[in-house]
């Protein structure tokens, strides 16, 4: 018998598409003067005052592990910012883990939660990791679609079509990539109505917390009354901050799911990254200006995009979080990968297709505008070329 390495690999892994968001992005780079709109991050640097931190403490050699939940300092520091920003108590030493990057405190809520064959309800269009690590967590991903006509939002009747027996989890991606969709505090009161009585895990991912842009600020499920205790919240730094590179998140939740959590992270991983922990302590203590200048920049860039695709006849539901854009091209005929692909080579536009998260998403485009106010003005004119001589 020969050995086959592709024969051993786990069939859970091998079955997984790659990020639809990647996709063009090898063909990008290999090609001179392409303007992307497509990465969700942001273009500014990391504020010097945190960088400092950061930079002191390797001066300081401070480059051992620190305990496997965090240090204490940060923990402290994500309890009294949740307090304060959004009236949640978690115990900081209990309730609190600081986890590499957000994608890992996904992953941790999943594989804490789900058994084999348990569902896990996927707002669908959403970001393109969630129904994945629930599959690797031997769960079945449900995908939920919602529509432009309801803002893209989840709805109550949506929600209860949905569930099962089966029902383990439900993901509330919102702020939400790549809609900019946003849920209010009533909406949010009708689905906790919906799951009071059932054992459904929300796990709420709020890394697009802090970057809302109407007159009520973000409200989180586990403020409602009754979801605290059942809601697994999911946020980092990497957009508020702009600290994508350095990698730090955090999960809290009911001390129950965070001490078994605890174990997988232990196993896995350790400890997150000690000068980003430092680092991350500093943007929660003094970050508050940076994160309401680079607000009111993504809005008036978010207001020159959504106008500009408006303009072109691509009619662009207007974001109220996040940093992207989610246009409809149904108009042009193409469909979003044909798009996508056609407007790469023949006008140096990169942008993703909206199928990439979701089949709810095919007939869309996600443009992102965390990018410098010339950047999206030269793309915009690209894209208002490419579709002109489309439709002669």
């Amino acid at each position: 018998m020969s050995y086959n390495p592709s024969d051993l690999i786990n069939p859970k892994v091998s079955g997984l598409a790659p990020s639809g968001i990647r996709k063009l992005f090898d063909v990008a780079q290999s090609m001179t003067g392409v303007i992307s709109l497509g990465v969700g991050e942001p273009d500014f640097d990391t504020p010097w005052h945190i960088r400092n931190v950061g930079i002191r403490s390797l001066e300081k050699g401070r480059t051992q592990y620190t305990s496997n939940a965090g240090l204490k300092e940060l923990k402290s520091e994500i309890s009294c910012y949740l307090k304060r920003k959004f009236n949640l108590e978690y115990n900081a030493d209990k309730q609190v883990i600081v986890t590499v990057g957000g994608s890992e405190a996904i992953d941790l809520a999943m594989r804490t939660v789900i058994c084999p064959g348990d569902e896990v309800l996927v707002p669908s269009p959403s970001f393109v990791c969630y129904g994945p690590i629930a599959t690797l967590a031997g769960g079945v991903p449900v995908p939920v679609y919602t529509r432009q006509e309801d803002s893209f939002k989840l709805t109550p009747e949506l929600l209860k079509k949905h569930i099962t027996p089966k029902t383990k989890m439900l993901v509330l991606p919102f702020p939400n990539n790549p809609t900019g969709a946003i849920m209010t505090k009533s909406e949010l009161e009708a689905i906790a109505k919906v799951l009071k009585d059932t054992n459904i895990t929300i796990l709420s991912d709020e890394i697009y917390a802090e970057l809302t842009y109407g007159k009520e600020r973000h409200v989180s499920i586990a403020e409602i009354d009754g979801m605290k205790d059942r809601t697994i919240l999911v946020s980092g730094f990497s957009k508020a901050y702009a600290m994508t590179g350095w990698r730090l998140g955090y999960v809290c939740a009911h001390e129950d799911f965070t001490a078994t959590m605890l174990k997988v992270h232990q196993y896995a991983l350790m400890c997150a990254p000690t000068t980003s922990q430092f680092a991350a302590v500093e943007a929660l203590r003094n970050g508050d200006d940076d994160i309401a200048m680079m607000r009111q920049e993504y809005d008036y860039r978010r207001r020159i995009i959504v106008d500009g695709f408006n303009s072109m006849g691509l009619t662009c539901f207007e974001p109220e979080g996040a940093f992207y854009c989610f246009p409809c091209i149904k108009s042009t005929g193409m469909t979003s990968q044909e798009f996508c692909q056609e407007l790469l080579m023949d006008s140096k536009v990169a942008l993703v297709a909206g199928d990439a998260f979701g089949e709810s998403g095919e007939g869309y485009i996600r443009a992102s505008y965390a990018y410098s106010i010339e950047h999206i003005k030269t793309a915009l004119e690209r894209i208002e070329q490419f579709i002109s001589k489309r439709r002669k």
